[in-house]
């Protein structure tokens, strides 16, 4: 796996993917950018978010639970002095689907959390990283 970072001018830069996807990033205009992108630390947490998201509703469908949306909102607190490291991550899951059973879906987050989100597993060494869910 391999990506690439192009720095464009002031804090812009673009990211490329090994596959071929650009993504925009920029600092805020107090720090020299023009807010024209995602924080690099933000794209750290979005990146939590799509690898455990993608576990869950893999677990949920080999379960065959009947899945029809899932969306998690990924807080966190980052510590004062450099490194700004994340020192406590919080993920609320909001699923969405007919009769979908609490016990199966904490199960795919837990084995989520503690087997298969290579993320998850990275920032833990750091990060406390909490969960929680709510079905619609």
């Amino acid at each position: 796996m391999n990506t690439k970072v192009k720095w464009i001018s002031g804090m812009k830069m673009m990211a490329t993917s090994g596959s071929g996807h650009q993504v925009p990033m920029d600092g805020p205009e107090n720090f020299g950018g023009e807010n024209s992108g995602s924080r690099p630390m933000e794209m750290l947490l979005m990146g939590l978010g799509g690898c455990t998201t993608v576990d869950v509703i893999s677990i949920l469908e080999k379960m065959k639970e009947p899945v029809q949306g899932c969306e998690c909102e990924i807080s966190a607190n980052r510590a004062e002095d450099h490194p700004k490291i994340f020192t406590d991550i919080h993920i609320h899951f909001v699923l969405s689907g007919p009769e979908l059973n609490p016990q199966k879906v904490q199960k795919a987050i837990t084995l989520s959390a503690e087997k298969y989100c290579s993320a998850s597993m990275m920032l833990n060494k750091s990060a406390n990283i909490t969960h929680d869910f709510e079905i619609k």
